[in-house]
């Protein structure tokens, strides 16, 4: 699933491509909105919440995610997608840009107002301008017995960790993944930590993975051949969690 430095970059991408002009064009291609016409309107803005992108205009803001697989691509007028077209879920076009969502995992059409009902259960957005640590602290505090790496990808406690980034900040922090949250000696650092990381990606790309893909390759402190485990999910036994790399050395188990 993507992380949240990748919807920020596709927000942008939507930004440059639409904001501040008028919708020629709207095709929405998923059954609940497949009547809806936006042409007219004009895009006011574009913005992220976590993993969460929205287009607003006057009267409404166009919800999407991007779930595993989907993608925002922007295109000159007549330019040929590069995606087969029976994967775009929704076309918005203005004079100069064409803008489509492809295999996007959701896609809802929200009156302005209500947008917030989008993300009130989320966390705080690690990449937005009312970052607030001690409110992601005080989540993660809520189940103490959890373990780390599973927390930091709970969305409803901070919003925009993905795999990647929950292997990254671990390292960092010479945390386990499978640490309980509770037994973490400082976690308003990691807390800071997991700001400096996703704000580090999205402002001065790209991330050079310290530990995310690096199974048996040495770690990059002391050269121990890193490790990648699944972690048991407590909420759902019969389910692993996807692999989270770490240095046996560096991040030794608690006892």
């Amino acid at each position: 699933m993507p992380e949240g430095d990748t919807v920020f970059f596709a927000a942008a991408r939507l930004r440059r491509g639409l904001e501040g002009k008028t919708l020629t064009r709207s095709d929405f291609r998923v059954p609940r909105y497949a009547t809806l016409d936006l042409s007219g309107q004009e895009v006011v803005s574009v913005g992220s919440y976590g993993k969460h992108l929205f287009v607003r205009t006057p009267t409404v803001s166009i919800h999407t995610h991007l779930k595993m697989e989907g993608v925002w691509r922007v295109y000159a007028p007549g330019q040929r997608w590069t995606k087969p077209g029976f994967t775009a879920r929704l076309v918005l076009a203005a004079a100069d840009a064409e803008a489509v969502g492809f295999s996007l995992g959701l896609v809802e059409v929200l009156p302005l107002a209500e947008e917030h009902t989008a993300t009130d259960h989320l966390g705080p957005d690690l990449l937005g301008p009312n970052w607030d640590p001690a409110e992601a602290v005080r989540r993660l505090r809520e189940r103490p017995e959890l373990p780390i790496g599973l927390a930091l990808l709970d969305q409803r406690n901070l919003a925009g960790i993905g795999n990647i980034y929950r292997s990254e900040i671990c390292f960092l922090r010479r945390v386990h993944p499978a640490t309980p949250v509770g037994d973490i000696e400082d976690l308003p650092a990691l807390a800071d930590e997991a700001h400096r990381v996703l704000m580090r990606a999205a402002h001065h790309p790209p991330w050079r993975a310290l530990a995310y893909g690096r199974h048996r390759r040495p770690c990059r402190r002391c050269g121990t051949n890193m490790l990648v485990h699944l972690l048991p999910d407590p909420d759902n036994p019969t389910r692993s969690d996807r692999g989270i790399y770490f240095c046996p050395r560096c991040q030794p188990v608690t006892p």
